[in-house]
């Protein structure tokens, strides 16, 4: 272990070195003035952490969102991203001193959720973070692939160029983009850095938009490169709307764009139905299902109270939580809510595995399967199971 402190960033000098520390640790070269001028525009104050020994060794920093949950009500949630820890620094304790004044930081300010992409999947487990929404890469072989003649019709679609959407996308995503539990909002310091992502693309970057009687209802944002061999592909990594046919029309389109061989769709619902659009159903090939995004409860009594869950008997499950020690205690899970009790529990489990729970991704069953969960009540993890099952897969859906 070495000697190190840890503070919140003021400066502008400062937050760009901790920027381009996290750049380095992903191993990207540092960002140009034009790609800082766009990422300065999305920090906001008193949000990036870093460590110093005596020099800059480590940076996160997070940004203000709501999150859906199921039910359909919002609470506060913070978007954890650039987590980086120098290079020879490494497993000295860095990261975890930025995780308990991160974690503390997000209490203090009546967070109730946080949430991050994972490079690695063995790191955040330790910080309370667990697996809480699940997508699938998905590949379409267009030449071949047909719909079948009764999908959804109905609408326009309209392509427009990086340029001419800049301004339009956060309307777009307002109108099609909270459908389901686990999607977030976008405010205002989001653009920027979606912005700078999209510039980095090496082919053009348009967006489609689909209307139909009341207005948009759906979009995705695409760009075609070179695959592999020789095919051209078509990658998708944006795509949201708001009922069948906007989804089908979507799809219709994508298809009818020529010089195409691939359609390249990312990041989707695990249960989205693309599937079943089509004549043959194998004209979609999974290429992979992945954690999407890690779940961290930070105010767990809030975050119980203000779900919704489904029709079985009430059971009391245990909390611990070794990091934000406010989160113990024994919870009450019924129909009609959640609130803390003296009641003996029914189940156990850490609050990485509520985090697993909370949206709905993976069952009490499957925990307990596991050892993730201990049973003191066999009758009640089939409860559990139906308490939190959500109708549709819980899905974020928008990268940070």
């Amino acid at each position: 272990m070495s000697d190190h402190t840890v503070r919140l960033l003021s400066s502008a000098d400062e937050q760009r070195a901790a920027w381009n520390l996290f750049r380095s640790a992903l191993h990207v070269k540092a960002g140009s003035d034009e790609e800082w001028e766009r990422i300065g525009e999305a920090l906001q104050e008193s949000r990036v952490f870093a460590a110093f020994d005596p020099e800059l060794i480590g940076t996160v920093r997070a940004a203000d969102h709501e999150v859906v949950l199921p039910g359909g009500a919002r609470v506060p949630l913070a978007a954890v991203t650039g987590v980086g820890v120098r290079a020879g620094r490494t497993r000295r304790g860095v990261l975890s001193a930025l995780q308990a004044a991160q974690l503390q930081d997000f209490a203090e300010r009546d967070v109730v959720l946080a949430s991050l992409h994972a490079t690695e999947g063995a790191i955040y487990g330790r910080y309370g973070y667990g697996v809480a929404t699940l997508s699938r890469n998905l590949v379409v072989d267009r030449r071949h692939a047909r719909l079948r003649p009764e999908a959804p019709s109905g609408g326009e679609v309209s392509v427009f160029s990086l340029e001419q959407t800049l301004l339009h996308w956060p309307d777009l995503y307002a109108a099609t983009g909270t459908a389901r539990p686990g999607m977030i909002t976008r405010p205002a310091h989001y653009w920027p850095m979606n912005e700078n992502q999209a510039r980095r693309s090496d082919s053009p970057v348009e967006t489609a938009v689909h209307r139909g009687p009341d207005g948009v209802d759906g979009y995705l944002v695409y760009h075609v490169e070179r695959g592999e061999g020789d095919r051209q592909k078509l990658t998708v990594f944006e795509f949201h709307y708001t009922n069948p046919a906007a989804f089908a029309g979507l799809w219709r389109f994508l298809l009818s764009v020529d010089l195409v061989d691939d359609i390249s769709v990312i990041a989707r619902p695990v249960d989205e139905p693309v599937e079943l659009l089509f004549t043959d159903p194998r004209a979609v090939k999974v290429k992979a299902v992945e954690d999407e995004t890690w779940l961290r409860v930070i105010d767990a009594p809030a975050a119980l109270a203000a779900r919704t869950y489904g029709e079985a008997e009430p059971v009391v499950l245990e909390v611990t939580d070794p990091l934000l020690p406010a989160n113990d205690g024994r919870y009450r899970i019924s129909p009609d809510g959640a609130e803390r009790t003296d009641a003996a529990p029914a189940l156990r489990l850490d609050v990485t595995s509520l985090a697993m729970l909370y949206f709905g991704a993976w069952h009490a069953s499957a925990l307990a399967d596991t050892g993730r969960v201990e049973v003191l009540d066999d009758a009640a993890v089939s409860h559990v199971d139906t308490l939190f099952g959500t109708r549709r897969a819980s899905w974020c859906g928008t990268f940070f």
